[in-house]
């Protein structure tokens, strides 16, 4: 039986679109060629072409092959803001054959040392602004852009095939410590055609990069499928909205991928609204969910409508996204290329109808081959339905009579803050260091902008005395500031079983008032 979601498939595309079998840096290679003078990126007014994009490329691949001894499959960790040398230190990477270990610019050095430490990096790649947070860490070569002088040294001829390991993204989970999410050209490269196919990503595309390039949803709709195309990404460092409206207006934007938040910023900024934003054809977003009277906002303005998705680092973004033709609000949208999509009990796996919460899961190609030195966690995610495997994702949701998938809540304790992920496990345990804190548990709570924000409930040891401002403060210097609670509350004890196990979701439903 036909799945009930192809009736409202986008009429212009095929059902099924494989990949082609070449690597990320061919990808680069062919679009070099064919546009070689044509703007890659532009970043504070200035323009890298793809030529010169190829070129310095190169030049890095050849300086980690010689100067640092990188060898083919090694990991190099990339730390860096948005910006064109993020796209050259990733395509360099690649060039190098080696593999991309992105991480969050807002890491700060304990954060870092977990990822050099469990992907084995020898090699990390960051900026000035950055460069300090390396101080002391088992790193053997630390390349700052902008100021390491680059050996001229040509890399010899890449010999990277497209089954193999190329990017290595981490996510965090239950236990707390994050996983690689191991990536093969094949896994990126069927998520970057995708997406160009759907939103109809073009060489006349100008994309308006704002969503970091170290999460999925900047890498892949932003950046990775722009080079597919042979577009120009308009890029903006850091999240500004007067600033977003005003390279639309200057570049003619025609493409925008982001999370809600930055929506809501858009549309809540007078003098941003000043500007023309007719360019913009297509605005795609994911991680949350859009509210609806900004959905109609966004529409009435400028005459877009707002394109919801859905996807996983383990998925190197969408498994499901909206059809363009006939898109629903809040609604994470239909199974996109050769994905499979099904709603199951979570303890029994049994297969549920419409309207029938359940385990979200998915297969297909662009799923991960395995979490990095973790082979058991890599098994519990996986399930077999008529026997096909399936990943489990954590969230529970629903499906509707026309077969469009919907969130209802989480299986897995997560806190979704404006579209980045916070893990509490991981929170909690960095916070017990704290001097004064005897115990605590981290929940969501809810924020009018960000959707969620993180709270700690703590308990404080006996005879200590601590602010909310001051445990804010001690957090701010041990943590991405994404993960910082904005709001502390102290209470006598934690809720616990008989057996001592913590309810934290007792707290948590206390907190949404449920």
């Amino acid at each position: 039986m036909e799945p009930r979601h192809f009736a409202h498939w986008p009429p212009h595309l095929p059902r099924s679109l494989p990949a082609p079998q070449i690597t990320l840096g061919a990808m680069l290679e062919r679009t070099a060629q064919a546009f070689p003078d044509k703007p890659a990126s532009i970043f504070r007014d200035q323009v890298l072409s793809w030529g010169k994009l190829r070129r310095r490329a190169e030049a890095l691949a050849g300086h980690l092959r010689q100067a640092c001894g990188v060898q083919r499959g090694d990991r190099v960790l990339l730390d860096l803001q948005n910006g064109s040398d993020f796209v050259v230190a990733f395509f360099g990477i690649l060039r190098a054959e080696a593999v991309v270990v992105p991480v969050s610019p807002a890491n700060l050095g304990s954060e870092l040392a977990h990822y050099l430490s469990d992907s084995e990096a020898r090699v990390a790649i960051t900026e000035p602004e950055t460069a300090s947070r390396f101080a002391g860490l088992d790193v053997e070569h630390l390349i700052v852009m902008g100021q390491t002088p680059l050996r001229d040294l040509a890399p010899s001829p890449s010999r990277a095939a497209h089954h193999e390991l190329c990017l290595m993204p981490y996510t965090s989970g239950s236990t707390g410590k994050p996983k690689g999410c191991m990536h093969t050209h094949a896994t990126v490269l069927h998520n970057i055609v995708g997406a160009a196919a759907w939103k109809r990503i073009t060489e006349a595309t100008v994309a308006l990069a704002t969503a970091p390039f170290f999460h999925v949803t900047g890498l892949i709709h932003s950046l990775l499928a722009t080079v597919w195309a042979g577009g120009t990404m308009v890029i903006q460092r850091r999240w500004d909205p007067l600033e977003a409206a005003r390279l639309v207006e200057r570049h003619g934007c025609t493409h925008w991928d982001n999370v809600p938040t930055m929506v809501v910023d858009l549309l809540s900024h007078p003098e941003a609204l000043r500007h023309d934003l007719g360019s913009l054809k297509w605005i795609f977003g994911g991680g949350a969910a859009m509210p609806e009277a900004i959905a109609q906002k966004l529409y009435d303005l400028c005459g877009v409508r707002y394109i919801e998705g859905y996807g996983m680092t383990e998925t190197i973004s969408q498994t499901h996204i909206n059809p363009p033709q006939n898109p629903k609000k809040q609604c994470l949208g239909i199974p996109t290329f050769d994905t499979e999509s099904l709603v199951v009990d979570p303890a029994t796996f049994k297969v549920l109808g419409p309207g029938e919460p359940g385990e979200i899961l998915v297969r297909g190609p662009q799923l991960l081959t395995g979490y990095w030195k973790n082979e058991p966690a890599y098994r519990e995610s996986l399930c077999t339905i008529d026997g096909k495997r399936f990943f489990r994702t954590g969230d529970l949701g629903r499906t509707d009579e026309d077969g469009y998938f919907f969130i209802s809540d989480r299986l897995k304790r997560m806190i979704n803050a404006a579209g980045f992920k916070v893990w509490p496990a991981e929170v909690e345990a960095a916070m017990y260091q704290h001097p004064a804190i005897k115990e605590c548990c981290i929940i969501a709570s809810p924020d009018e902008r960000r959707g969620e924000t993180v709270k700690l409930v703590a308990v404080l040891k006996p005879g200590e005395n601590a602010t909310g401002e001051q445990i804010r403060d001690w957090a701010r210097s041990r943590m991405a500031a994404y993960k910082v609670p904005r709001k502390v509350e102290f209470i006598d004890a934690l809720p616990r079983t008989g057996s001592g196990k913590l309810l934290w979701r007792a707290l948590q439903e206390k907190e949404f008032g449920q």
